[in-house]
């Protein structure tokens, strides 16, 4: 976890159990009893829980984090208390023992107790900035979708333009099938919008444009067209407002992408999902774990076990890996390129591209910590330096045969 518990014993604090429509609360205290009210989570309702927590001189808040509920209230209280936003699985209460009452006196028992430990939960433009990555990632799975439904559409219709063209979605691919839509069928005709190198495959552009296509067909083209163009639209609209916030953090986002395999989009995803302020993490081990690209801990008795990653944060994970498929093929900065090599002839390429994406994300840890760029560590540089006399080596002994061969 990135924030630790309390290391001391509190004097009296709540404990909130959040639903969609309440939230219940229990107040804790060595000079008061215990006291419980449920609220509505209207926002007039959530500044009544205010006023009531300060009239008790609450100061420290735990609550659990249910779905989507919590963040509402989270942002009414963060304001005025100090809040503890703690993973449900942690606080489980005892079998036998679940109420909604029952539930908000358990946290505010551990709480006093200090023994809950809050997530992270980044600053409000972070937050802000992650909504809508985590948004465009939806809007591109959603065109996706469209497209390979299109694809199918061509294909009822027998319009083998797939096998024809690398990329249904190019210039003059789409060109065509926008043709299609609109009622052209000729197609001696919708092979001649055919632009640069497909031109030389006039001929097989018209085979592959002669098929049987109705008026169905047409009409949903139409439609998914529509709804491609629209989702388009909606991606340049998320990435214009994204942005605004990269302004802002601007020297972040360019120390990022001094890292192998990290364009300007994936230094934005990183960023919306870890923030830029990386006090919030002890360690690089901690960011590691919370992420979930690092082996996990499962002993007992001595014997270790499993030690598959975790879950972690699976946009972030997606995002390391994404970057860890593009260093493994980095010449410019071959490093985690050798290294995924080297995993992979052992482990296999899906081990390798996680344990790359670990130390992406180990490099990002200590650029935005120390604000400097991305350097090879000494013993990295000897790595590639004996590399490279390796190579050397390899090449004068196959010159050396070659010679030998060509003599006799």
């Amino acid at each position: 976890m990135a924030v630790s518990g309390l290391p001391f014993i509190l004097d009296r604090g709540c404990g909130l159990d959040v639903h969609k429509d309440t939230v219940v609360a229990t107040i804790k205290g060595s000079d008061f009893d215990t006291e419980t009210k449920t609220f509505l989570t209207f926002t007039d309702d959530l500044y009544d829980l205010v006023q009531w927590l300060q009239s008790h001189s609450i100061t420290q808040v735990a609550m659990e984090s249910t779905g989507v509920y919590w963040r509402p209230v989270y942002a009414v209280l963060e304001d005025y208390f100090h809040i503890l936003l703690v993973n449900a699985r942690h606080i489980k209460n005892v079998p036998g023992q679940k109420t909604d009452k029952k539930d908000s006196e358990w946290i505010s028992k551990l709480l006093l107790s200090g023994l809950l430990k809050g997530s992270f939960i980044p600053a409000q433009h972070i937050r802000e900035l992650r909504e809508l990555y985590r948004h465009r990632r939806k809007l591109i799975a959603m065109r996706t979708a469209e497209k390979n439904r299109l694809q199918n559409i061509l294909e009822s219709a027998n319009v083998k333009l797939r096998s024809v063209v690398s990329d249904v979605f190019g210039v003059s691919a789409m060109e065509m099938v926008r043709s299609m839509a609109k009622g052209q069928s000729d197609p001696l005709l919708l092979a001649s919008m055919a632009k640069g190198s497909l031109v030389k495959k006039h001929a097989e552009l018209i085979k592959a444009l002669t098929g049987k296509v109705t008026d169905h067909h047409r009409f949903m083209l139409t439609l998914i067209l529509q709804s491609i163009d629209h989702i388009n639209l909606q991606i340049a609209q998320s990435e214009a407002q994204m942005e605004q916030y990269a302004r802002i953090m601007y020297r972040e986002l360019e120390l990022l992408e001094t890292i192998p395999g990290v364009s300007s989009k994936v230094a934005l995803g990183i960023v919306s999902e870890i923030g830029t302020d990386m006090t919030q993490f002890a360690t690089h081990q901690n960011l590691s774990s919370w992420a979930g690209v690092c082996p996990g801990n499962n002993e007992s008795a001595g014997k270790k076990y499993s030690s598959r990653t975790t879950h972690g944060n699976k946009y972030l994970k997606t995002t390391l890996v994404e970057a860890a498929w593009v260093a493994s093929r980095s010449k410019a900065n071959p490093l985690l390129a050798v290294k995924h090599h080297q995993i992979a002839a052992r482990r296999g390429h899906k081990k390798a591209t996680i344990a790359i994406a670990h130390k992406i994300l180990t490099a990002a840890y200590h650029v935005l910590r120390d604000m400097e760029p991305y350097q090879l560590h000494p013993q990295d540089i000897k790595i590639l330096e004996n590399r490279r006399l390796k190579r050397i080596d390899r090449l004068q002994k196959q010159l050396s045969t070659l010679k030998n061969t060509s003599y006799k």
